[in-house]
């Protein structure tokens, strides 16, 4: 075991006696070591409840005939941290996260690791540590949140606070209604209600075969999620023992399965960064290409907030990941997850319990997979969109630009009512890059929704967007202003078209004018100069390449 690097021998007394210090008996000393990584904070929904998760994730590792230790990894809220400078460290965290879990477990030399994870950047994060320490490793998801309810509707958080502050400020709500719902549409602990960032990694980590069946949707809270944390402790032991390692788990085959799930479930945009990112770590050459070739074979067939109406309740109840997997089975690779189950067990054991929550592929809410990828004149190394959140008439876009330099500036404008029918927000520099950070642009494209323009104005940015965006809002673009992309040289009024069927995005310029505005463009200075921020900015790489460090 690696561990015995840290505790046998005669040269390990003073280790041994340091861990004895933590509590062990010596009756512990020749077992396995699981290092439990929980992400715990009273600051995020998502994770307050894992203390007693922590609790069955610790029975099943000593049942398991290992011995666990806790250890913390912190997390952001990127719903709390939305709208504003906070939120530039939320991608960044990512990072962190990996190089916390990895340190953690080299110096301790752990024999294996269990993560206790449940939000945007969390869950990336753990999975990028286990692929780069190639240890035995199981993830727990720790589930989405219970919808709200007022006046005997379900409420979820997107469209009933973000969004409701643009229907307040347009007079579509009073300010009782308001204050009822900002109350009301979290009522309890877990990730947030639709398919957003939190979920859709849930589902992709379970999809990767990275947590046991039914994690991803298992419900924060509920008997079936800490059942699944116990026999997740015991199976890591198991793991350990036999020696299974991520990177035979974490290979081609599986990143395409979860791609193809996350294209029929409509997941977040941002899953294009974080499995990327994965595949990175693991090794394995994932190009963004990839996502559009898989998404125009793979059928959408799931209708979740934030695009369409379900919960992530529905489908945790319908059948959850394994039943997604069963109506796609035929085209999905029979590969080894860390259940020893394959894919095709796991898919033929499902049971589907709603057939329009989980849609067959022959009746799909969509030919095509939820994410699209586009290119063109302004985004020549791509960018990303999130069809299944648009509607049919506005596949194709035309409008004029409206260029902020900032979330704020822009921001100031939809509020400001300043936004009109036609309008295509451009919101630049905020990049991995330039932001530094890439922040997600939640606020504005809520507001725009709620002021009723959500068909009729359309945002693009080099930033990002949450899993919680709906409307023709374009992400990702790259390359980035601050690194002298396109998008840098846009004016206002220029004329941008946006055709999502023909997966294109142009600057309706000749490439002679594009060619000379660009020669006299100048680099900005750096909006953050100090500490974390400053470094990241000067080592991340493009979106394309999934904002991985260099």
């Amino acid at each position: 075991m690696k561990s015995d690097r840290a505790k046998k021998g005669l040269e390990r007394m003073p280790n041994r006696s340091l861990l004895y210090a933590t509590g062990m008996s010596p009756s512990q000393m020749g077992k396995p070591f699981i290092g439990v990584a929980s992400s715990f904070t009273d600051l995020i929904p998502g994770h307050v409840g894992m203390r007693r998760l922590e609790r069955f994730i610790e029975r099943g590792v000593s049942a398991g005939g290992g011995v666990p230790f806790i250890f913390g990894i912190p997390g952001i809220c990127d719903g709390i941290a939305m709208g504003h400078s906070g939120m530039k460290y939320s991608l960044a965290s990512r990072e962190l996260i990996a190089d916390m879990i990895e340190t953690v477990c080299r110096a301790h030399q752990l024999d294996g690791l269990l993560c206790l994870t449940n939000c945007d950047k969390i869950t990336p994060g753990m999975l990028m540590a286990a692929a780069r320490l190639n240890i035995p490793t199981i993830v727990v998801t720790a589930g989405p949140m219970i919808s709200g309810s007022y006046n005997f509707k379900r409420r979820s958080l997107v469209r009933d606070t973000f969004e409701a502050i643009g229907r307040f400020r347009s007079g579509k709500i009073n300010k009782e209604e308001l204050e009822a719902l900002e109350v009301c549409a979290c009522p309890a602990q877990g990730a947030c209600q639709g398919l957003y960032t939190a979920n859709s990694m849930a589902c992709i980590t379970e999809v990767l075969g990275m947590s046991l069946p039914g994690c991803g949707t298992a419900l924060a809270g509920s008997a079936k999620k800490e059942r699944i944390a116990y026999e997740s402790g015991v199976k890591i032991v198991n793991l350990v023992r036999r020696n299974i390692l991520p990177k035979t788990i974490l290979i081609p085959k599986a990143f395409e399965n979860a791609i193809k799930i996350d294209m029929a479930i409509g997941g977040s945009t941002n899953t294009v960064l974080h499995l990327m990112a994965i595949a990175h770590e693991a090794g394995a050459d994932l190009q963004l290409e990839l996502f559009d070739k898989i998404s125009k074979i793979t059928p959408h067939i799931t209708n979740l907030r934030p695009g369409g109406d379900y919960f992530m309740e529905d489908l945790e109840y319908a059948g959850g990941i394994p039943g997604v997997m069963k109506r796609l089975r035929q085209v999905l690779n029979n590969v080894q997850t860390v259940s020893d189950k394959s894919i095709n067990q796991i898919a033929a054991d499902a049971r589907i319990s709603d057939e329009d929550v989980i849609r067959n592929t022959k009746n799909p809410y969509h030919k095509e997979g939820g994410i699209f990828i586009l290119k063109g004149n302004i985004a020549p190394d791509g960018a990303v969109v999130k069809q299944s959140a648009i509607s049919k008439r506005n596949v194709r876009f035309k409008g004029k630009a409206k260029i902020f330099n900032s979330e704020e500036q822009a921001m100031a404008a939809i509020m400001g009512k300043r936004i009109k029918k036609g309008d295509c927000v451009v919101i630049r520099y905020e990049g991995p890059r330039g932001g530094p950070g890439m922040r997600e642009m939640l606020s504005p494209t809520a507001a725009i929704a709620g002021m009723g323009l959500g068909e009729d104005v359309a945002l693009i940015t080099d930033g990002r967007f949450s899993g919680g965006t709906r409307g023709i809002s374009v992400g990702h673009i790259a390359p980035e202003a601050a690194a002298g992309g396109p998008l840098a040289i846009v004016k206002d009024g220029d004329e941008i078209v946006i055709d999502i069927n023909r997966r294109s995005i142009d600057l309706k310029l000749s490439n002679g004018a594009i060619k000379e505005r660009l020669a006299s463009w100048k680099e900005p200075e750096p909006k953050v100069k100090v500490g974390y921020l400053a470094r990241y900015a000067k080592m991340v790489s493009s979106a394309s390449k999934g904002a991985v460090l260099k």
